[in-house]
């Protein structure tokens, strides 16, 4: 059953990959090539390729590691001192599912020139962010992603969608379901823990164009494999998108007045093998801290989860996505959503099975706690580093408690304009960041200095009161959309 090739030779969980591990497999596959990835400050994947001349070059590539120009890579490097250190992370070394040459990939941490962690580097942010909660609460932060997507393609004259109805539909009702299956196998294979994947609503027809949307969720694992896993698997959708001749977007809209494409993350709080959002079967204190900490800090969140305008014109009233600082129990409205998590629920099991023998559930409680404004745009690593933060914050904040009760948002409730309002652009996210800086500070989480550029870098694009200038321009929408739709 297990799909990741190196774990099943090995028949070892990647986590307890080692070097001698790495070089085992290497050497008995024939492996000719091996490729260094790791994510630059922008977010994206880059990668440094490497021929195995001998198997000492081997041993001493995954020593050493390798030099990069980090002035290329991070806008806050000096160009002067700019050489950065990549060293390779054995847990994430994985067979590449897509070169001709057999090649072993691995993710890398960057590292100064006196062998620190390079401060602001994404998979430094995280762990910082998980380091400073671990320390603060005895409690390690696991989180997972909903990946949305949309698919191009020319319309199926024989069985057509039907707009905004995708919802779950199987083929040939939706389409290009081999490809998601194809990505989320090939995920799997590479390490990534997948929960489902299934057909999202949103279906559009445009021109001679149907595009179709499709959802891959993750499983709860450390926020530091939780970024890893977004950041590969959107490389891997890519790939396998574009060997069909199809492009994918991850873009947060694609046309105004359709589903736009999240990024929902969920997460739960983890000590000592139990849940900590759940106490006797209810929403614990410490799930409400948790909720207030992210409903408190969520206008600055979105300087890491909504990162370019288009962001702005799926974030509007009266769609599903939301405008409105609140929370509430299983209500698609809210910003923060507390779903469905089998509390004190036993009965169902044999109700569908009556003659299944009485089975208890022996296993962590799935109750998460949903965040649901970033999308598709988001910096994934400094997006969960500051939920981290802002989770920290909520559980030390004396008066959380009270806070979240007065968020709270009934069911069938119409008054959600009553309470803030999220952002309505980028420069108002760079704004909302600097008022909150000292929560993303604390205990060295982010620096100042990478906290200023992310704010200089939103405050760059110009933005503001974005929503009237497009007001009644449909050509100018078009243009936006099609200037963000690679993004992330």
């Amino acid at each position: 059953m297990v799909k990741h090739k190196i774990s099943k030779y090995l028949g070892k969980d990647s986590s307890q990959f080692t070097k001698a591990d790495i070089v085992k497999y290497i050497s008995e596959n024939n492996i000719g090539m091996v490729n260094f990835r790791y994510v630059g400050g922008d977010g994206k994947l880059k990668i440094l390729n490497f021929v195995l001349n001998d198997m000492d070059y081997l041993d001493e590539l995954l020593t050493t590691g390798e030099r990069v120009d980090g002035s290329s890579l991070f806008s806050h490097v000096d160009a002067e001192s700019s050489d950065l250190y990549v060293i390779p992370r054995y847990r994430t070394a994985f067979v590449n599912p897509f070169s001709k040459e057999p090649t072993v990939d691995l993710l890398c941490s960057f590292y100064t020139e006196e062998g620190k962690p390079l401060p602001g580097a994404p998979e430094h942010v995280v762990r910082n962010g998980q380091k400073a909660l671990q320390r603060e609460t005895g409690m390690t932060l696991e989180a997972l992603g909903e990946l949305e997507f949309y698919l191009f393609s020319e319309i199926d004259d024989i069985y057509s969608i039907t707009p905004q109805k995708g919802y779950h539909e199987s083929h040939p009702f939706s389409k290009w379901e081999v490809i998601r299956l194809e990505c989320m196998d090939t995920i799997s294979s590479i390490g990534g823990k997948i929960k489902y994947g299934h057909a999202e609503v949103g279906n559009i027809i445009e021109g001679n164009l149907e595009m179709v949307q499709h959802e891959i969720e993750f499983l709860p694992v450390p926020i530091e494999e939780t970024a890893d896993q977004i950041v590969m698997a959107k490389w891997v959708i890519r790939e396998v998108a574009y060997q069909y001749g199809l492009h994918v977007s991850f873009a947060p809209k694609i046309v105004v007045g359709a589903a736009g494409s999240g990024m929902h993350i969920h997460m739960r709080l983890v000590k000592d093998g139990k849940n900590m959002l759940v106490d006797d079967d209810k929403l614990s204190d410490t799930a409400k801290k948790m909720i207030g900490g992210l409903l408190k800090n969520a206008r600055s969140l979105c300087a890491f989860g909504n990162t370019v305008p288009t962001s702005f014109l799926r974030l509007v009233p009266h769609q599903e996505a939301p405008t409105s600082i609140c929370w509430g129990e299983r209500n698609r409205a809210t910003l923060v959503r507390v779903p469905l998590g089998w509390l004190g629920i036993e009965n169902m099991l044999n109700d569908a099975n009556p003659d299944e023998p009485d089975a208890k559930n022996k296993w962590i409680s799935k109750q998460t706690v949903e965040l649901r404004s970033p999308d598709g745009s988001a910096h994934i690593y400094n997006l969960l580093a500051g939920i981290a933060a802002a989770v920290k914050f909520g559980l030390k904040w004396d008066g959380c408690l009270e806070y979240v009760e007065k968020q709270y948002l009934k069911a069938n409730s119409s008054d959600r304009e009553s309470f803030e309002q999220l952002p309505e652009s980028c420069f108002d996210c760079a704004e909302a960041l600097l008022e909150d800086r000292a929560v993303y500070e604390s205990d060295g989480i982010f620096t100042p200095f990478v906290l200023e550029g992310i704010a200089e870098d939103l405050k760059n694009f110009g933005d503001q009161n974005l929503g009237e200038r497009l007001s009644g321009s449909g050509e100018m929408v078009k243009r936006l959309v099609e200037d963000y739709i690679h993004c992330g």
